[in-house]
């Protein structure tokens, strides 16, 4: 029964993200209504205040457990953009005996290790498998009662929260003694267009958003940190690049160098963290610039993004609004905690936020604290919301499982390692690599990179 179903949307509170949550929950709803069933919950994770770290799933199993281990058969979490065909929905749940634990979603794996899960299952990572959000994932009632069980007696550990989806599957997994993922074909992220979509109970068709004309190149001002260390060989690869995307472009670093050219704010290099040169540039933005830019984008100098698809994204996004935009990662989410945007991927900011984080008086507590944690912790004692958008990531193409990434976009990639970063931009990021032609996306060949 559908009443037997709790749906769990994946929402953010930033307007742009909980509109498009709201329209999905409509939906799901709404086909209730035509089916003549009666209604399935529907929860929006963003409005399970209580939480700071909601978005991670496994700090609400307790809560899941107690409200609904009684009188429900599965808990189904999705993203905003997750399409789902609810008759196709219980045909799949129904193959399964809901009296049993079970962990379902489409099968993500990894096809060597990765810095991002810390080189997990080094000899062999295609062992592991782990879910697509994008394509919805599914728990069983007698699972989550007794994940709510464990998480008593033995609490969330304190740490970092880099990748959800291997982290909730490597929890479940419990060193082997727990449950495996079962990969459910029927849980799709192909284009609701597609041939392939027929057999599909979900299906995921937002790879770029676009809410509108894009935002001009001269309302992005892009901030590049760098040292004078990188200057012969990390700033070359930015000019052969996205440089020529930016119409405002400034290079801040600890040496002035006119044949690039560098700013130096005065501020050494550290080799930890550059909260200090980070918190130099949010000033020089606010109180030199054109008070008529309204974003700001601040990346790394081994940072390699398309301005020309984040001037397509900004376009959803309120810019009169506190936005703090990016990968969103966590710390310590499982006792209070915070959210942070990981800088690697690239911040960005509205005017707004900066105006209201630097009015705050929070700083940074030490020179070399990690910028990105600090501007975390101050924006979430501020109220103001972190915003994710997974198509910016911290790594490079090759640390993520292609077929991830097929479905998406992507807006940035990090570091140079072992790969030719100019060569990674053309293949994944330049203007035209791909497109999305009526509707439907044209993907190029990509090499392994």
């Amino acid at each position: 029964e559908l009443k037997g179903i709790v749906f769990v949307i994946q929402s953010q509170s930033n307007t742009f993200h909980s509109k498009r949550a709201e329209d999905l929950k409509r939906d799901i709803l709404k086909q209730a209504v035509d089916l003549g069933k009666e209604l399935p919950t529907v929860l929006l994770i963003h409005q399970i205040n209580r939480h700071e770290g909601a978005w991670t799933i496994l700090p609400l199993m307790t809560d899941f457990s107690v409200n609904y281990g009684r009188n429900t058969s599965w808990i189904f979490f999705c993203e905003e953009d997750t399409r789902i065909k609810v008759v196709k929905l219980l045909e799949t749940l129904g193959r399964f005996d809901k009296s049993k634990e079970w962990f379902l979603g489409k099968a993500l794996y990894d096809e060597e290790s990765t810095i991002i899960h810390h080189y997990a299952f080094a000899e062999n990572p295609t062992v592991f498998k782990f879910p697509d959000f994008a394509a919805g994932w599914a728990l069983s009632i007698p699972l989550v009662n007794k994940l709510a069980k464990k998480l008593k007696s033995e609490p969330l550990k304190s740490d970092f929260t880099i990748d959800l989806k291997h982290e909730v599957a490597l929890y479940i997994w419990q060193k082997g003694e727990g449950l495996h993922l079962t990969p459910v074909p029927e849980f799709c992220t192909d284009d609701v267009n597609s041939y392939k979509a027929d057999d599909c109970a979900t299906t995921f068709s937002n790879f770029l958003p676009l809410c509108g004309e894009p935002v001009n190149k001269e309302d992005v001002f892009v901030a590049v940190k760098t040292c004078r260390k990188f200057h012969g060989d990390r700033i070359p690869v930015v000019k052969q690049t996205w440089e020529r995307e930016a119409a405002l472009i400034e290079y801040y670093s600890d040496y002035a160098d006119t044949s690039i050219p560098t700013i130096d704010l005065g501020i050494p290099n550290t080799d930890r963290g550059h909260c200090g040169k980070t918190f130099a540039i949010l000033e020089r933005f606010l109180n030199h610039t054109s008070p008529r830019t309204p974003w700001l984008v601040v990346v790394d100098d081994d940072t390699l993004i398309s301005i020309s698809r984040l001037q397509k994204l900004l376009s959803c996004y309120d810019p009169n609004e506190p936005v703090f935009l990016g990968e969103r990662y966590g710390y310590g989410l499982g006792t209070g905690g915070y959210s942070y945007i990981t800088g690697g991927g690239g911040m960005v900011f509205s005017r707004t936020a900066v105006q209201k984080l630097l009015a705050s008086k929070c700083r940074c507590y030490s020179m070399d604290a990690p910028d990105d944690m600090v501007l975390g912790m101050c924006f979430s004692g501020l109220g103001i919301p972190i915003t994710h958008s997974p198509l910016f990531h911290q790594a490079r193409p090759m640390d993520y499982p292609k077929d991830y990434l097929s479905h998406q976009i992507p807006v940035s990639f990090h570091k140079h390692w072992n790969i030719d970063p100019v060569k990674v931009y053309f293949t994944w990021l330049a203007p035209n690599t791909e497109e999305s032609h009526n509707g439907k996306k044209v993907g190029y060949n990509r090499e392994d990179l």
